[in-house]
């Protein structure tokens, strides 16, 4: 006969288990903020991305946007994302309006903080275009979201409202850098961070 002690850790491990497996099927399913939907994957150039975490970005306590990171595979800090060679896609959806040519501000200066400065000056064009592409738009409403996904071999592709806006930036350095707004040293919203990189509690 078992220990009730072995019994109890028996039990425990079959309960850890069931516990993980509820876990992976929750993964499986679509993530609602806000009443914005992140599907579990997404398909991009015929290969599925799996959804690495979304969140909030709020100023003050006011929400701005939602945002979803999608991957090949999970990661779970800035640097293994970077280092990802495959296709990324980063979405964000507003939760308020907001003018395009000052968001297209904010995140050029989000680039900027972080990265090094010499590093910047080199992408300074692809900013400039991307602040232009955005200033098209005048406002991005309630509910409109843009995209930008990371195709190898091609570039990063900026999609807004559905469509694909203009040619893709050449620069993989470039995709990085506009990561670098959610996930690097000084991100827009540390919460977001977080969210994005799966570690939200």
């Amino acid at each position: 006969m078992p220990s009730s002690r072995f019994t109890r850790a028996l039990l425990l491990a079959v309960a850890l288990a069931s516990s993980a497996s509820l876990a992976q099927a929750a993964s499986t399913e679509p993530v609602k903020i806000h009443g914005v939907t992140y599907a579990p994957t997404v398909q991009s150039q015929g290969k599925a991305l799996e959804l690495n975490g979304a969140g909030t970005r709020y100023k003050a306590v006011f929400k701005v946007y939602t945002a979803g990171l999608y991957l090949e595979k999970p990661a779970h800090n800035f640097q293994d994302v970077a280092a990802l060679g495959g296709p990324k896609r980063i979405t964000v959806t507003m939760l308020r309006d907001i003018d395009s040519a000052e968001l297209g501000k904010l995140f050029s200066r989000g680039m900027e903080d972080n990265m090094e400065r010499a590093a910047f000056s080199k992408l300074i064009p692809g900013v400039m275009r991307m602040s232009e592409l955005f200033s098209q738009h005048k406002k991005l409403l309630t509910g409109e979201n843009f995209s930008v996904d990371w195709i190898p071999g091609q570039g990063s592709i900026v999609t807004v409202k559905g469509q694909p806006q203009g040619e893709a930036f050449k620069e993989p350095e470039f995709f990085n850098a506009l990561l670098g707004i959610w996930l690097g040293p000084r991100p827009a919203d540390q919460q977001l961070k977080k969210a994005l990189l799966g570690e939200a509690g």
